[in-house]
C-alpha cells in the first residue's frame, strides 16, 4: 500500500461514485470548487494498492479566517463528507496506514482536523479513534423524500404549513439563480444573515466557483425568496446521486414576518419528491446537550433524527485554546 496526494482523476472519480457512503464532497468536482475559493486549501489522501485501485480516500480541506502570521492561529482542516475506505479489511488495513501517515505529516498546522460525518461510520470508529480522531456526538436530519409530496406536506409541522401559506399570501417568489451574474444576490442576503449570527461568512469566490464548477453539471441548485422586490432569503442546494444537500441558507431578519426560510425548505422539498430524489441531508442539527435554535427550526419539518457524530484530532493544543479566545473576542466586532 502506498499513500499519494495526487489521483487521476478517473481512478478517483470511479471509486466515489461506486462507494455506497459517498457524498458530494468527495468528488474532483468540489474538490475544484474549494481550490478556486479564497480562504480554502484542499488536500487529497489516499492510500493505493500495487494495481493503483484506490483503497481510501481523506480530502481535507484547510479553511482560514486570517492569512499572514495568523493563519497559523486560525486554519483547521474540514474534511465534509469524512473519510472513505473500500469494503472489508483491506480497506479498513488502508484507512489506518492513511491516518497514520496523515498525523504525522500534518502535525501542528492546521489546528485540528475534523471528519463531519455524513453516513455511519460506526464501523470504522476503532481505527479512527486508534489514530486519534475523538468522537463527539453531532446531530442531523434526514428528510424521505420517496413519500408522496402529499404526505411530505402533511407531516410538517402545522406551524410550517401556517408560514408557507402566509409566506404565498404576503406575495413571496421563489426564483431560481441560473446566471452568475445573480451570485451577488446571494452572498448579499447570507452575509446579511451571518452578520445578525455573528459567524464569518466564507469569500464570496467559493460561491462564484461552486455556481462555475457545478451548475454546468447539475450539482447545485440555488433559489432566492423575494417580497416587494426585495431579496429576503437563500438557500444553496448540492446535489449527488440522489441526495439533497443543504449548504449555505438563511433569510434576513429585518423580512422575518414573511415566513422566507420556510417556503425556501418546503420549495426544495416539494422539487426534490417530484424529481425522485431519495432524501433531503439538512446539514447538521448541533450537539444533543446544547441549546441550538437551528435544530428547532428543522425538527419542524419531520425528518430522521440521526447521529453519525464528527471525529476531531488536534494537531496544536495550546495554539488551539489562544484560538477559541481570541474568536470569542473577534465575534463581538462582527
Amino acid at each position: 500500500m502506498n499513500v499519494v496526494q495526487t489521483l487521476d482523476e478517473g481512478v478517483w472519480q470511479e471509486f466515489v461514485d461506486n462507494h455506497p457512503q459517498s457524498q458530494i464532497f468527495h468528488t474532483p468536482e468540489m474538490f475544484r470548487v474549494f481550490a478556486r475559493a479564497k480562504g480554502h486549501q484542499p488536500t487529497l489522501w489516499a492510500t493505493v494498492g500495487d494495481d493503483e485501485r484506490v483503497l481510501a480516500l481523506l480530502l481535507p480541506v484547510q479553511v482560514a479566517l486570517l492569512n499572514g502570521l495568523f493563519r497559523r492561529f486560525t486554519a483547521r482542516a474540514v474534511v465534509y463528507g469524512s473519510v472513505l475506505c473500500a469494503p472489508g479489511a483491506v480497506g479498513q488495513e488502508a484507512l489506518a496506514v492513511l491516518l497514520r501517515a496523515y498525523g504525522r505529516r500534518v502535525e501542528g498546522s492546521p489546528l485540528f482536523t475534523e471528519l463531519r460525518n455524513l453516513s455511519d461510520m460506526t464501523g470504522i470508529q476503532p481505527i479512527l479513534q486508534d489514530n486519534n480522531f475523538v468522537y463527539d456526538d453531532h446531530l442531523n436530519f434526514l428528510i424521505d423524500l420517496q413519500l408522496p409530496v402529499e404526505k411530505i406536506w402533511g407531516n410538517m409541522h402545522s406551524n410550517v404549513r401556517t408560514n408557507v401559506r402566509k409566506a404565498r399570501r404576503m406575495g413571496v417568489t421563489v426564483e431560481e439563480v441560473a446566471s452568475l451574474d445573480k451570485i451577488p444576490v446571494v452572498y448579499t442576503v447570507l452575509a446579511k444573515v451571518y452578520e445578525h449570527i455573528r459567524v464569518p461568512l466564507a469569500h464570496p469566490s467559493l460561491f462564484e466557483a461552486a455556481f462555475e464548477v457545478l451548475y454546468p453539471r447539475r450539482m447545485i441548485k440555488i433559489f432566492v425568496a423575494r417580497a416587494e422586490d426585495v431579496y429576503i432569503g437563500a438557500a444553496i442546494r448540492l446535489i449527488y446521486k440522489d441526495v439533497i444537500y443543504a449548504w449555505y441558507a438563511g433569510a434576513i431578519r429585518d423580512y422575518a414576518s414573511y415566513k422566507a426560510n420556510d417556503l425556501l425548505v418546503w420549495h426544495v422539498l416539494e422539487w426534490g419528491a417530484e424529481d425522485g430524489f431519495s432524501y433531503f441531508d439538512f446539514g447538521g442539527a448541533g450537539k444533543p446537550d446544547e441549546d441550538y435554535g437551528p435544530r428547532k427550526f428543522k425538527a419542524k419539518f419531520h425528518g430522521t433524527l440521526v447521529n453519525y457524530g464528527r471525529n476531531t484530532c488536534v494537531h496544536a493544543p495550546t495554539r488551539l485554546e489562544m484560538s477559541k479566545r481570541a474568536y470569542d473576542v473577534f465575534r463581538r466586532f462582527l
